[in-house]
C-alpha cells in the first residue's frame, strides 16, 4: 500500500512538473513570434508580390495608403526615410523617419535587425498636382523669407508652422537665389548639375496652402554669380519663372549691376537695340514676363531698391529700374527700404536708428510716384540687427505700423538667417494694437449712425 501511494506521488509530481515545462515553452515561443512582428496584424491578407516573412514570423499587412518594407542588413530608420521620401507626402527625412516610429511601435532603436518588417507611411498613389491659389493683388501678405535650404529643412518647417499660429499668412522662398543656386528640380543646360533642396515643389506649396499660407516663389533674375563664370555674356538677360502651385512669383534683381567697376562692362542690348537705355530693357522684360504669368491668375511682385523712391538721375541710368514704367507690368512692388541702407540719407548720421522717419519718408514716395497705376506697394521691412542699436520686436513694430500708415498693403521681412524672433515677439503686440484700433473703427462708426 506505501509503495502504491509512493508511486503514485511520483507520478502526479512527473505530471506537473511536465506541465509547467510545457507551459514555459509555449509562452516563450508566443513571445518570440511577438517580439518578430513587432507590429499589430491586421484581418487583410497580403497582396501578391508583397515581401515575404522570415520563418516563424507572422507576415504584417500594410494599413491603406503606407507600405512594407523589409530591413535589409545596415538599415536604420533614417536611411529607409531617405530611400522612400520621393513615394510619400512627407516634406523632409526627418518627418517621414519620426511617422515611421509611430507606424511601428516606437522602436527603442534607430538601427534595425535584418528581415525586420517596417511599415511606411504616407505612400503617394501619384505625384502631387498642386495649383496656384488666385488672391487679389491687395491681398494684405504678412511673410517671411527662407531660403531654399531652409524651406526644405525641419527648421524651416517649424519656422512656417510658427509664424501661421502667431497670425503670418505668406512665406518668400528662394527658387534661384542670386549666386545662382537652383532649389528646385530644374532640366536645362545652363542650370548644369545642382542639387534641389526642394525635391517637389508642388510638395512644399499644398504643404504651404494646408497651412494657410500664401505661397511666393523669389527667382533672382539679372545676378547670377554661378552664370557670370560660366556663360558672361547671359549674365544680365538670364530668367527663369516657376509655376508649380506658387500663388505669387517674385522678381528680385530686376536691375543692372549695382556693384563694382563697369567702364569696361558691355551688355548684349547695346549691340541689338543700340538706341535703347537700361530702363528699357527692365521695362522690356518686364513686359513679355507679365504677358505669360499675368494670364495665368499668378500675382508678378518685384523687388526694387529703396532708394529709388527718391528717383535720383544717378540711381535711375545704373539700376535701370524705373519705378513708372516697372508699376505698369507687375501687379505689386516691394521697396527694399531697410532703415540701415539709406547710407548718408536726408542728414541722418544713423539711418537704422530711425526706422519712423525712413519708412515713412519712403512709402510716401513710392504712393506718389505709383499714384493712379493700381499698383500695390508692399514693403521689405528689416528683421535683422544690422547697423542699428534699437532693433528689437518695437523696432519692428514702428516699421509696420508706420508702413500701414503710409498706405502699404502688408509686409514682408527679410532675415538673411531666417531669424525672426523679434517679429515673433512683436506679431502678438500688434494682433493687440490691431483691434483696439478696429474696435475705435467700431465705435466710431455706431456713434455717428447713431
Amino acid at each position: 500500500m506505501r509503495r502504491s501511494g509512493s508511486i503514485l506521488l511520483m507520478v502526479l509530481i512527473f505530471f506537473f512538473l511536465g506541465f509547467a515545462i510545457w507551459r514555459s515553452s509555449a509562452e516563450s515561443a508566443a513571445a518570440q513570434v511577438a517580439q518578430s512582428t513587432q507590429f499589430i496584424r491586421t484581418s487583410k491578407t497580403p497582396t501578391p508580390g508583397s515581401p515575404q516573412a522570415p520563418d516563424g514570423a507572422a507576415l504584417v499587412v500594410a494599413p491603406p495608403g503606407s507600405q512594407l518594407y523589409m530591413a535589409k542588413r545596415g538599415d536604420g530608420i533614417t536611411s529607409v526615410a531617405r530611400r522612400y521620401l520621393s513615394q510619400t507626402s512627407y516634406l523632409t527625412s526627418g518627418e517621414l523617419a519620426e511617422a515611421i516610429r509611430k507606424s511601428n511601435g516606437e522602436p527603442r532603436t534607430l538601427f534595425l535587425k535584418t528581415g525586420q518588417q517596417v511599415v511606411i507611411p504616407g505612400i503617394l498613389d501619384a505625384p502631387i498636382v498642386e495649383k496656384a491659389i488666385p488672391v487679389a493683388r491687395d491681398f494684405e501678405v504678412r511673410a517671411v523669407y527662407l531660403t531654399g535650404v531652409m524651406a526644405a529643412s525641419d527648421r524651416g518647417l517649424r519656422i512656417i508652422r510658427r509664424w501661421r499660429e502667431l497670425g503670418g499668412n505668406a512665406v518668400v522662398f528662394d527658387v534661384k537665389d542670386s549666386d545662382g543656386s537652383i532649389n528646385i528640380a530644374f532640366d536645362h543646360p545652363l542650370a548644369g548639375s545642382h542639387r534641389a533642396p526642394i525635391h517637389d515643389l508642388p510638395k512644399f506649396t499644398r504643404f504651404l496652402h494646408s497651412q494657410g499660407m500664401h505661397a511666393i516663389a523669389r527667382v533672382a533674375i539679372f545676378r547670377d554669380e554661378r552664370l557670370v563664370d560660366t556663360h558672361p555674356e547671359l549674365a544680365v538677360k538670364s530668367k527663369q519663372a516657376a509655376e508649380s502651385g506658387a500663388d505669387e512669383i517674385q522678381f528680385d534683381y530686376v536691375r543692372f549691376p549695382a556693384e563694382g567697376d563697369q567702364k569696361d562692362a558691355g551688355f548684349v542690348f547695346q549691340t541689338q537695340h543700340p538706341e535703347w537705355h537700361r530702363t528699357d530693357v527692365i521695362t522690356d522684360f518686364l513686359k513679355h514676363a507679365y504677358a505669360e504669368l499675368h494670364p495665368t491668375g499668378v500675382l508678378l511682385s518685384l523687388d526694387v531698391f529703396g532708394i529709388m523712391a527718391w528717383q535720383r538721375p544717378v540711381d535711375l541710368a545704373h539700376t535701370g529700374q524705373d519705378i513708372v514704367g516697372m508699376a505698369k507690368y507687375c501687379d505689386v512692388l516691394s521697396p527694399m527700404i531697410y532703415p540701415s541702407h539709406f547710407f548718408g540719407m536726408d542728414g541722418i548720421a544713423h539711418p537704422g536708428d530711425a526706422p519712423e522717419h525712413f519708412i515713412g519718408e519712403s512709402m510716401e514716395r513710392f504712393e506718389k510716384i505709383t499714384q493712379g497705376s493700381g499698383v500695390v506697394i508692399r514693403p521689405w521691412l528689416q528683421a535683422f540687427r544690422w547697423r542699428t542699436k534699437t532693433y528689437s520686436p518695437k523696432y519692428i513694430e514702428v516699421q509696420v505700423l508706420t508702413a500701414k500708415n503710409k498706405g502699404g498693403i502688408g509686409f514682408l521681412f527679410w532675415n538673411a538667417s531666417n531669424d525672426y524672433s523679434k517679429p515673433y515677439a512683436a506679431m502678438p503686440e500688434m494682433q493687440v494694437v490691431k483691434r483696439c484700433q478696429h474696435n475705435r473703427l467700431n465705435s466710431h462708426r455706431t456713434a455717428v449712425s447713431g
